[in-house]
């Protein structure tokens, strides 16, 4: 049952959900801004009507908190869209030139929307890498590449796979450290 509350401001809709196994009265916020309210059978509307009053300096905190999120959501998606094809060209150019030094088999090759990870590598030898890829030095980019490409024959970070890297990426501490330093 869709309610309505109003303040000086807005005007709050939230749905009404009577539940027979519910104790208290439940006020949850969505990711989306929907708000509901869990309604005990044994609680009385006005009642409800009056915890959503006291509650809606938080219920209004919460919509604003993720409204933030979905338009900064909606940018990223919009920039990853546009830049997902040049990110695409770019990482297969780097793994074709340094494949040319291990001849690793490859999977897929995909671009992510990834929030912490620049790259990663599955079992299955798909390699995966950030869209924001192409925001880094050529130098950042390459050993990016490199240490993806190397996880193909070391799914770990044994010093076997830091011997593979080091083949190609001599200087790869410095160029991990400069990562840290531009990370996600």
């Amino acid at each position: 049952m869709k309610k309505v509350i109003r303040t000086h401001e807005r005007i709050i809709l939230y749905t009404l959900r009577k539940s027979k196994r519910a104790k208290h009265v439940r006020i949850s916020v969505n990711c989306d801004g929907a708000v509901l309210v869990t309604q005990p059978m044994r609680v009385p509307f006005d009642r409800i009507e009056g915890i959503v009053a006291k509650k809606l300096g938080w219920i209004i905190g919460k919509i604003d908190f993720f409204k933030q999120f979905v338009s900064s959501r909606k940018r990223s998606l919009a920039e990853y869209q546009k830049c997902k094809k040049d990110a695409l060209d770019l990482v297969q150019s780097r793994i074709e030139y340094f494949n040319s030094f291990y001849g690793f088999t490859i999977g897929r090759i995909a671009i992510r929307n990834q929030r912490t990870r620049w790259g990663s590598c599955s079992k299955k030898g798909n390699l995966n890498f950030n869209y924001r890829i192409t925001q880094l030095t050529p130098g950042l980019i390459d050993y990016i590449v490199v240490h993806e490409l190397c996880h193909l024959a070391e799914l770990n970070h044994s010093k076997k796979f830091w011997r593979l890297v080091e083949r190609t990426m001599p200087k790869h501490n410095e160029l991990r450290q400069l990562l840290k330093q531009n990370s996600l």
